[in-house]
């Protein structure tokens, strides 16, 4: 097997090699720069370099483990996060023209936690502006233009987490954080060939990211590898006395595979998803499924209760919440200056949501959570194609997509559920397909142990584009 290049390595062995000081956090940041300069500006990726704060930070890294003192497995590392979560005195402009001078005097905790961890902030990444708040349909719909896939870049990074999936696709750092209100995690993933892991909502505090769908938001990892997500989410999880939503225990990753004995299977239960247009994506399943049966995971099938309007549910509640969230610039003039006409359109048209619908939506959440715990009795995991398309051409309207998009965002984003995009091979023009791991709520540990067994059974992570 051909080596990896450095600056494709997981964030674990990275850490590793720091540990063991064949590297340094100062040579390893001054690398991510250059090819963030380079590269990342070409792919619309990078919405800010910090590269006085960072290489101060890779030189604490640096004395710190020479004296022996190891703060996480990530010390050292070089990480990018996602432009809405706020970085002191450093622009956080939420990928939007109407915030391009924005700019918070504190760290959103998740930046906090890191810099406790020792990881090294290198860059804010582009993301559509407001996180698609009012609904897209350009791929050009951010401050930083159309965010391009590093395996072809006349195609979408994916949204809204755009930059976040570009920069790990691409070797530009080490790790990312991203964000998800209904799939910007796991879809930017899927077409980058990388992990993204979405937590249980409220595992990790959002105190300091940008308020999108207050009862919706997420803030998860994206990297090479399940384990990498599993130490990043180790570090940024836990309770904050700044944030009421935030779950009171940590999380505590243990790094080993999930093992399934004949005796006493694991459950896998398989969503419907209709393959029938796309041949390539239901080979590259099939050849999964392969891969957890020969591990001797129990396989059959599964289906979300019938009956209930998970997607009108989900989309009506994200209408409502981002429209209060972002109420004074929907009723100012700053509002025109977002780049796609129909973001702007559904803004507004979200302030008309009544009161009357919004509490009929949550009314069907409840009914819909309780029904989707259900499946938890016969399962304990679901998996499916992350997405039935490859990454679309970025020149063209998302609407204007002749291939089923397909996807479990509603009914997952709506529980609050757990999810993880991995790498599962590759589609048409060799670009990567998702499979996507979900979990019952507090369920991390056991879809990435699961992500650790099928990485440790393919090596669909270790392939990177010729950048």
């Amino acid at each position: 097997m051909a080596e990896i290049p450095l600056h494709y390595l997981s964030a674990v062995e990275l850490g590793r090699r720091l540990r063991e000081k064949r590297l340094s956090s100062v040579e390893l940041t001054r690398l991510y720069l250059e090819r963030l300069e380079a590269i990342g500006r070409s792919l619309n990726a990078v919405a800010e370099l910090t590269p006085e704060l960072a290489l101060a930070q890779a030189r604490q890294a640096d004395k710190e483990l020479a004296e022996g003192r190891i703060r996480s497995p990530l010390h050292g590392v070089p990480y990018g996060a996602k432009d809405l979560l706020a970085t002191k005195n450093i622009p956080t402009r939420w990928g939007s023209p109407a915030h391009k001078d924005q700019v918070f005097d504190y760290d959103a905790t998740v930046i906090r936690k890191l810099q406790e961890a020792g990881a090294v902030l290198v860059a804010k990444l582009s993301l559509i502006e407001l996180a698609g708040g009012g609904g897209y349909d350009m791929p050009a719909a951010s401050l930083d233009g159309p965010c391009r896939c590093p395996w072809n870049p006349n195609r979408w990074a994916g949204g809204s987490s755009s930059g976040s999936g570009a920069a790990v696709g691409a070797g530009l750092v080490g790790f990312a954080l991203g964000t998800e209100t209904w799939g910007s995690i796991t879809v930017p993933a899927a077409f980058c060939g990388i992990s993204g892991l979405r937590p249980t909502y409220g595992r990790v505090s959002r105190h300091g990211a940008m308020a999108l769908c207050w009862t919706l938001d997420k803030i998860g990892p994206m990297a090479r590898s399940a384990e990498d997500c599993g130490f990043i989410l180790q570090a940024i999880a836990g309770p904050d006395p700044l944030d009421a939503t935030c779950a009171p225990i940590g999380f505590r990753f243990r790094a080993r595979p999930l093992v399934s004995r004949k005796s006493h299977p694991l459950r896998l239960g398989v969503l419907p998803h209709d393959t029938s247009k796309v041949p390539e994506v239901q080979k590259a399943f099939e050849e999964a499924l392969a891969v957890f049966r020969k591990r001797n995971f129990h396989v059959a099938e599964a289906s979300y209760p019938p009956d209930i309007p998970y997607n009108a549910a989900t989309g009506l509640i994200v209408a409502a919440e981002g429209s209060a969230a972002f109420e004074e610039l929907i009723r100012s003039e700053r509002l025109q200056l977002l780049a796609d006409p129909q973001q702007q359109a559904g803004l507004i048209a979200g302030l008309s949501v009544s009161a009357a619908d919004y509490l009929r939506a949550q009314r069907v959440r409840k009914k819909a959570i309780e029904a989707l715990n259900s499946l938890w009795e016969r399962f304990d995991l679901l998996i499916a194609p992350t997405l039935l398309t490859v990454a679309p051409e970025i020149a063209k309207p998302l609407s204007a997509s002749t291939e089923p998009w397909g996807g479990n965002g509603g009914p997952g984003n709506l529980a609050g559920w757990p999810s993880l995009s991995i790498p599962m091979g590759f589609g048409k023009e060799n670009l990567p397909l998702g499979l996507e791991i979900i979990g019952p709520p507090g369920g991390e540990q056991t879809l990435l142990a699961l992500g650790m067994t099928f990485q440790q059974e393919t090596d669909w992570h270790r392939k990177h584009p010729p950048l």
